[in-house]
């Protein structure tokens, strides 16, 4: 199963919010409020790297509270 994290900016005073509502998705494995350069750490999981790409393209990258993301994917067989 291939997995990503997600690091993510946030609008200001956003990221509980932001961290609630990920918690609710389908493929979020763990997601933390972060302090740094990224706001939000999300930790993302699904069958296929089609449904992650659908994961962060359509629903994250689009919620109201997203600024921008990285996402890094994990290399398999390490």
């Amino acid at each position: 199963m291939p997995v990503v994290y997600i690091l993510i900016n946030s609008e200001l005073g956003m990221e509980e919010d932001l961290i609630q509502e990920l918690r609710k998705m389908e493929n979020i494995k763990e997601a933390y409020v972060a302090y740094g350069v990224y706001d939000v750490i999300v930790k993302a999981e699904a069958e296929n790297m089609e449904n992650l790409k659908e994961l962060v393209a359509f629903k994250i990258r689009r919620m109201k509270e997203v600024k921008n993301t990285l996402t890094m994917t994990v290399a398999e067989g390490v």
